[in-house]
């Protein structure tokens, strides 16, 4: 398995990434619970996309000394447009999760915690998704087909059902944990069991990481794939995939307040996976550059945020929601 992630940089990596993480849990440590404030999901979403962009410098000059500037530039590119490319489709999940809190009535103070925790384990379940997927892909070259037909047939289904409320009910982990857990019948602060008529039960904050976990699981099964068309390197499909979820706490509460004003995004993103797709299967054909590819995502991107911008969503096309 070719990659540039040597001991040294496995190392650089994972300690940049648990400074910041212990930074993080210091900060909600000495705040406690609280609801966030526009201002402060702001700083932190630039603080998390500046990481990204300094880490990206970093091995951009590393890479420098050790190769030269061609390989350099093109490292440099492939981390920035997996990390773009995993930003973006992280934003699905954000609506998700905004549905999952409204549906348990999770207190604004305590989705923050929730989110943390969330983060924690998409990071853990995305490095073990990927080495799987970069071990297969060095084995079997074909698996980068069926990836690139399941990103097709995914675009197609989001696209097909862009703008539609997720039916959370239908779920099948949450019937399961319904049908065979003892749910207590209110949040007791942070705890994930508490004792209530007399027996120890799980809050439906436990119900709600669950739900988070399992969202997260979904959403992985499309992005990681799609990010195996920009680079097979699992040190950078790695580092960028974990920087984007660094983000995704501070993502969610600048953007919950505003999800249906991004009413267009899902097609765009739709879009995106569509090409990505293409792009995977013609890969022996003709390899799109990696620049070109990063300007493709940005534009779809960028035009389905302009065109909900444009064409704001009439008032009865979707319901409020509170973030």
């Amino acid at each position: 398995m070719n990659s540039i992630g040597t001991p040294g940089l496995w190392t650089a990596f994972s300690a940049f990434v648990i400074v910041a993480l212990v930074v993080d849990f210091y900060v909600l440590g000495r705040h406690g619970a609280h609801r966030v404030r526009l201002r402060e999901a702001m700083w932190w979403s630039i603080a998390w996309i500046s990481l990204a962009l300094v880490f990206n410098a970093g091995l951009w000059w590393w890479e420098l000394q050790q190769s030269g500037s061609a390989v350099a530039n093109e490292v440099a590119l492939e981390f920035l447009t997996g990390y773009l490319l995993e930003k973006a489709l992280s934003v699905d999940n954000i609506f998700v999760f905004l549905l999952v809190f409204n549906t348990f009535a999770v207190p604004v103070e305590l989705r923050q915690r929730a989110l943390m925790l969330g983060v924690l384990g998409a990071i853990a379940l995305r490095a073990v998704m990927i080495f799987v997927g970069a071990a297969l892909v060095a084995r079997f070259h074909w698996i980068l087909y069926l990836f690139g037909l399941f990103l097709l047939v995914t675009g197609i289904k989001m696209l097909i059902s862009a703008g539609a409320e997720p039916d959370l009910e239908s779920n099948r982990v949450l019937r399961w944990i319904r049908g065979h857990l003892h749910i207590t019948r209110g949040f007791h602060g942070e705890q994930l069991r508490a004792v209530e008529d007399g027996r120890k039960e799980f809050t439906p904050l436990f119900v709600v990481l669950v739900l988070l976990a399992v969202v997260d699981v979904v959403f992985a099964v499309d992005s990681i794939p799609a990010i195996f068309a920009v680079t097979l390197d699992p040190f950078i499909v790695l580092t960028s995939n974990v920087f984007a979820v660094l983000g995704l706490r501070a993502l969610f509460f600048l953007l919950a307040g505003m999800a249906d004003r991004f009413h267009r995004l899902g097609h765009g993103l739709a879009l995106v996976l569509l090409f990505i797709g293409v792009k995977m299967l013609i890969a022996d054909l003709y390899k799109i550059p990696v620049g070109i590819a990063l300007g493709v995502i940005a534009l779809l991107i960028g035009s389905a945020i302009a065109a909900s911008m444009l064409w704001p969503a009439q008032s009865g096309d979707s319901e409020a929601r509170d973030p």
